[in-house]
């Protein structure tokens, strides 16, 4: 067993075992998008990010690749880790504005706009697509192509793949190809429908080491009694 010390509280968790597992084993809520049950996980998103070790050399680590170590402490909701989370869904948004994982997932951290330029690309290049026609439908019939702003997914040199079963599973699992949002405007990219409006949560206490990060939010549901 490894001992390590997940907001303030030290805990013992399997050798072997990622951040995110052992967060997500003793109930700390970790948003991820890339990261899938049964799929090699992939750390493309960077949703997931924690902070780990001591200021001033603390550090952020995506919590699904990272493995546990002996005497590790570990922040899955401190202010710097909420930033970058929200900054991250910012980007996805421009990319994918109308996925509603993604909306959701704006809401669920209070994102209300998105500063940067709007693409409609809609492929935010999970990853989850390839990993499931490779590991679950023993396929490969798609895969990465490309470097950089031209990377992309999709059958070598465009051509229908002999590999391919019309399973549908790649579009199954792709958080762009679920339920869309119905706005496709930039004035319009974040519905907000489901932000808990004015939470009285401890962000607005200034604590910078940690915020809340119950699921459901208690303070949320008394005030919304």
């Amino acid at each position: 067993m490894i001992t390590l010390t997940i907001n303030g509280l030290e805990v013992s968790v399997e050798e072997g075992s990622t951040i995110l597992e052992a967060a997500q084993f003793l109930g700390f809520p970790i948003p991820t998008l890339c990261h899938m049950e049964g799929l090699t996980p992939y750390g493309a998103c960077r949703l997931c990010v924690v902070e780990i070790g001591e200021e001033p050399r603390s550090r952020l680590v995506s919590s699904c690749t990272y493995p546990v170590e002996q005497g590790l402490k570990v922040r899955t909701a401190s202010a710097r880790v909420l930033r970058a989370r929200r900054m991250i869904l910012e980007l996805l948004l421009a990319s994918c504005p109308q996925s509603k994982t993604i909306q959701d997932l704006a809401s669920a951290l209070d994102v209300r706009q998105q500063r940067f330029r709007q693409e409609y690309q809609d492929c935010i290049l999970c990853g989850r697509c390839v990993r499931m026609c490779e590991e679950q439908m023993m396929a490969k019939a798609i895969g990465f192509r490309g470097r950089g702003e031209g990377r992309s997914i999709g059958t070598p040199f465009d051509v229908p793949s002999d590999a391919c079963r019309t399973c549908g599973g790649c579009m199954y699992v792709c958080p762009a190809c679920t339920l869309r949002c119905t706005y496709n405007v930039p004035e319009k990219a974040i519905c907000g429908g489901c932000a808990n409006i004015s939470p009285p949560c401890i962000e607005k206490a200034g604590f910078d080491d940690m915020m809340c990060y119950m699921e459901p939010c208690v303070a949320c549901e008394i005030a919304a009694r």
